[in-house]
């Protein structure tokens, strides 16, 4: 029974030290910077995997509805103006994937900074300026996924007019309706490439899911890309605040090493004095 109760101990004793490692490993999380990185992660994942999917979508619309062709030279046409977009689109996940890590890994290092000021580990001035360049960073970052935000904006209203037409063909019988890719500067303006209602390829535009399914997707990446602006904005700020609490905590971590000194001479002296009393005494 004694051999039971000593196991039993020791169970308890090792569960409550493993519930002890897991809550402190938990405190330790900066979860303003988690929630951020997660926003992050999920806006440009939508704005990414949807975008390319809606402009592989406008490539299959306009070839088989408005027959519209690649140029055979090397020219800037509308397919290789998507083909570049596509490539901006890689570079924009592969990019924000590892700064996405990187705030994470600062809001870590400055939750250490705040929570072991005594300790080992201890602010330094590197510390706060690298605070700083990132704050001035996600700014930048900010402003510029406003502008992908504006930039996605018009595709979606491109679509909703083309879906606005659609509907109205198919509701009002007789109205001359037609569909004029030359008015966004898809095509030159030396060719023709309308397509009207009553036409044949205009009602199986309208009722194919290559229009449905695209309109429904830049709306997505218009989303994705304004979950980013919200995680910028919420990374802002996360970094303002840590940035504050680590300037205070240096001003504190200071005036403890002041103290500390100031203590150790009035310590210092004490010793000295005391050293010359026994002295003359003896």
């Amino acid at each position: 029974m004694k051999e039971e109760t000593s196991e039993g101990k020791q169970m308890c004793f090792g569960l409550a030290g493993c519930l002890e490692c897991c809550i402190k490993c938990l405190g330790g999380i900066p979860y303003p910077s988690l929630v951020a990185t997660i926003l992050l992660y999920a806006g440009v994942a939508l704005f990414c995997g949807c975008g390319h999917e809606a402009l592989s979508g406008t490539v299959t619309i306009l070839q088989n509805y408005f027959e519209v062709v690649r140029s055979p030279v090397d020219a800037l046409d509308v397919f290789t103006m998507i083909d570049i977009i596509k490539y901006v689109i890689y570079g924009i996940a592969s990019a924000f994937f590892v700064y996405g890590i990187l705030l994470m890994v600062e809001g870590f290092f400055t939750s250490g900074a705040i929570k072991d000021l005594y300790g080992d580990f201890k602010i330094t001035t590197c510390g706060r300026c690298v605070s700083a360049w990132f704050i001035m960073l996600t700014y930048i970052f900010m402003l510029a996924w406003l502008g992908v935000t504006a930039f996605t904006s018009i595709p979606v209203f491109l679509y909703f007019n083309i879906w606005n037409i659609c509907q109205n063909a198919t509701v009002l019988d007789g109205t001359d309706l037609c569909l004029d890719p030359r008015q966004y500067g898809i095509v030159p303006i030396a060719e023709t490439k309308t397509v009207c209602a009553g036409s044949e390829k205009f009602y199986k535009m309208c009722e194919s899911n290559e229009l449905d399914m695209t309109f429904h997707l830049f709306i997505c990446a218009l989303a994705g890309a304004g979950a980013a602006v919200i995680a910028m904005i919420h990374y802002l700020m996360v970094l303002s605040a840590n940035w504050a609490y680590v300037k205070d905590a240096c001003r504190m971590q200071k005036y403890e090493d002041i103290k500390s000194k100031e203590e150790q001479e009035l310590h210092d002296i004490h010793s000295t004095r005391s050293k010359e009393r026994l002295n003359a005494y003896t």
